[in-house]
């Protein structure tokens, strides 16, 4: 058992193997200790998301390592999933040939034993299961496909597993399920989750066939009387709505998710009186224009905008940033470009009528889950306000935003995986500034620069991830996720970004650089 620094509220366990990654779960489930928060499990590591203010790392590391593992095997309470297949796949001929048996051979393997969920990842919903009674070991594709059908029942490596939804894949097809994997209008949305039980049937040899049952489309209640609301006239970027995010539910395979820049969220929210965790509106390099139809208390933060409001009586005005705006029936708001930072936010007092998503109004552009994002001719209804609010004054910017050609330093730990590289390259890493790639995103930004060279040739089995994780792929360049990264990912993690420089990172324009510095973890 090895321990591997992420940063502070973070500890990754390394493991000889799987067998004893279900083992420390299921230890962990018997006998919980009080203050971790989240376990995310792996091929061969678990995450360790733990309260800091409840006890330091050395604690937590002591306890793991007085823990007895042998014998222990990890399985949920809850019932078997059975998952009803037709053995129809494109690969299976393939796979028999792999495997030296024939097709009804491998049907009867995949068949005739129970599996357990390990870990989630890669997509919402998909679920890596493992048996040690299955024989069924084969390589990836050596060419994954562009596309993999929703349904797919596929193996790889030990694993088994089924897509949630059409993506691009490479593991070996050996039939579908009409069973879905994941389901929002199912709570939990995601069929299976670490620990589950799961047994495949062969359809062909049951009289009952699954047939999915169609669901009605849910359907927000807002208010009867005539609610006030914001057109959107025109917008550079869609705009999402975004709160607090989706924490807690990595065993599902879903990233927290949430506004980039939450300390600027936060102050929208404040600066027009809404409870915390309230929807307000993500701008992505400004230039936006909308019209409101009723009367509103509006607030924006974040990356500095033009703003003016072109009144219904034809008068004009400039619009402060947090400061509260009183808009008018029938006025019309213009944002110019941000001169400095990437995303703005906009709070209305009441907040937006919106259905949240598993708990969350946010829109996670990787997961394609929650609201859809506003384009222009997008009308969106305003709640109505609470008669009592507690108004925020005086609050500015949280930091100092980010502007094209300047420098940035954030402040990061090493680790978990700067093992992998050499000293040298963990020296550029540190000592280079690198710049923001236009093709970035909330999932991470991409960075140019000096590439870092690998120490080991061998592949990282699939581990977890937080935001701030700065992966670095065979081509050397660095990714840092932000809040709509992958649960998992396969590339050693070099260093995380400290919690204090997550909103930061979240503002970094396309063209500005970035400047790494070690910050001690406490």
């Amino acid at each position: 058992m090895r321990f591997l620094p992420v940063r502070a509220g973070a500890l990754l366990v390394e493991l000889d193997g799987l067998d004893e990654v279900l083992a420390l779960m299921a230890s962990l489930e018997n006998d919980p200790l009080e203050g971790i928060v989240e376990l995310v499990p792996a091929a061969r590591t678990v995450m360790v998301k733990f309260d800091p203010h409840r006890f330091h790392s050395d604690e937590l590391i002591a306890d793991l390592s007085l823990r007895n593992l042998s014998g222990l095997v990890w399985r949920h309470a809850g019932p078997l999933v059975e998952i009803p297949v037709r053995y129809d796949g494109e690969d299976l001929q393939e796979v028999a040939d792999l495997v030296g048996v024939t097709p009804q051979e491998v049907v009867r393997r995949h068949t005739a034993c129970e599996y357990v969920v390990a870990f989630t990842g890669f997509a919402p919903g998909f679920a890596y299961m493992v048996s040690p009674d299955a024989n069924l070991v084969v390589p990836r594709r050596k060419t994954p496909r562009t596309r993999v059908p929703a349904g797919a029942v596929a193996l790889a490596d030990t694993f088994s597993g089924v897509y949630p939804k059409d993506s691009p894949g490479g593991w070996q097809l050996i039939g579908t399920t009409d069973l879905p994997m994941f389901d929002l209008d199912r709570e939990p949305a995601a069929l299976l989750q670490p620990g589950s039980r799961v047994r495949f049937i062969d359809i062909s040899t049951t009289r009952s066939v699954f047939k999915p049952t169609a669901k009605p489309a849910r359907i927000a209640k807002g208010p009867t009387k005539r609610a006030a609301t914001i057109e959107v006239i025109s917008t550079l970027f869609p705009l999402t709505f975004q709160d607090e995010g989706r924490p807690g539910l990595s065993a599902q395979g879903v990233s927290v998710s949430g506004a980039a820049d939450k300390a600027s969220y936060r102050i929208a929210n404040r600066l027009v009186g809404n409870p915390p965790g309230t929807p307000a509106i993500e701008i992505t390099l400004g230039e936006v224009r909308f019209k409101v139809k009723g009367h509103v208390v509006a607030a924006l933060t974040g990356a500095p905008l033009l703003a003016s409001i072109e009144h219904s009586d034809g008068s004009k005005s400039s619009v402060g940033r947090y400061e509260v705006m009183v808009l008018a029936d029938g006025d019309v708001v213009s944002l110019g470009p941000p001169k400095r930072g990437l995303r703005s936010y906009l709070a209305i007092r009441g907040g937006f009528d919106v259905m949240p998503v598993m708990g969350s109004a946010s829109r996670d552009v990787l997961a394609q889950i929650g609201p859809l994002p506003l384009v222009a001719g997008a009308e969106i209804r305003i709640l109505p306000a609470p008669r009592s609010a507690t108004v925020s004054a005086g609050e500015g910017e949280p930091f100092l935003m980010p502007a094209v050609g300047e420098t940035a330093r954030l402040d990061v730990s090493l680790g978990p995986r700067d093992g992998w590289f050499a000293k040298d390259s963990i020296g550029r890493f540190l000592e280079q500034e690198w710049t923001v790639s236009p093709r970035s995103s909330r999932i991470g930004l991409r960075l140019q620069g000096e590439p870092l060279a690998y120490r080991e040739e061998r592949e990282l089995p699939s581990e977890a991830t937080l935001p701030g994780a700065i992966q670095i792929p065979r081509d050397g360049l660095p990714v840092v996720f932000l809040t709509d990264h992958p649960v998992t990912g396969g590339y050693p993690v070099i260093a995380n970004i400290a919690s204090h420089h997550l909103d930061l990172a979240g503002q970094l324009p396309p063209g500005s650089r970035v400047k790494f510095s070690v910050f001690p973890q406490k």
